[in-house]
């Protein structure tokens, strides 16, 4: 009988809103069950009074650490040290952090060198190296009914970005060419599911970050692959011409 891999949930709860508690914890169970669920911070706080209202409905155990020297983040610190204790004390097959702070970006490398997933939250503001060190990373404001804009000043385009823009992004166009011609055959013609798992293999990448739903989505909007369906299998060929062929 397969066993589902087992998660560890960390949320810093000054820099995740509590509204997206139920979004997170569905798009976990994809992965696994999360038996360890904790929020960390200053519970005094009123700013967290969002996070009390949920903690008892989503079984989170909320962890109190006081900020002992003004300006510094403590908070960050008590998640930090929890997860290394987690990850030599407790059989787990990946962490989850919650959070928009880069701090955490040589927790995520470490977690991640011991052979461990670490699926990243965060909003849209989240430093890049946080988001390119986690195994996935998804944001927020992609996923779940979209939060009201507190500031006028801060616009939030969720729509799908356009065919030519999708190609002006050379890192994901280098990243798509080059998972293609890993998974192609000498037709040049790669199976979009290998595609995907090859991607994900070799960096943080979801495609609801640049407003798809669907890899295959993506690669229709894009434009710079050949499709072919095979029974319930697509399959990719780069437009520019059998590369292996070639050789």
């Amino acid at each position: 009988m397969e066993t589902e891999n087992r998660i560890a949930l960390l949320i810093d709860a000054d820099n995740c809103p509590a509204a997206k508690i139920e979004v997170i914890l569905d798009e976990l169970a994809k992965y696994g069950v999360t038996n360890i669920r904790r929020a960390y911070g200053n519970w005094k706080s009123h700013g967290l009074k969002s996070w009390e209202d949920v903690l008892h409905d989503y079984a989170i155990q909320p962890m109190q650490q006081f900020a002992y020297t003004k300006g510094k983040n403590a908070t960050d610190a008590a998640m930090i040290i929890d997860a290394m204790d987690l990850l030599y004390t407790q059989k787990l097959d990946a962490f989850c952090l919650a959070s928009s702070d880069s701090d955490f970006t040589p927790l995520v490398m470490r977690i991640r060198a011991n052979g461990l997933k670490v699926y990243g939250f965060g909003e849209k503001k989240t430093p890049s190296p946080f988001v390119n060190a986690c195994s996935r990373f998804l944001y927020l404001e992609n996923i779940g009914t979209p939060q009201p804009v507190e500031s006028e000043t801060v616009e939030i385009d969720e729509t799908p970005r356009p065919g030519k823009e999708l190609r002006g992004d050379a890192k994901l166009v280098n990243l798509l060419r080059n998972a293609v011609g890993a998974c192609d055959d000498d037709d040049g013609w790669a199976p979009l599911s290998a595609v995907g798992s090859h991607i994900g293999n070799q960096t943080s990448f979801d495609q609801r970050n640049f407003g798809y739903k669907k890899l295959s989505d993506l690669i229709e909007a894009i434009g710079l692959f050949e499709t072919e369906r095979r029974g319930n299998h697509l399959y990719l060929r780069d437009k520019r011409g059998n590369r292996k062929q070639n050789q």
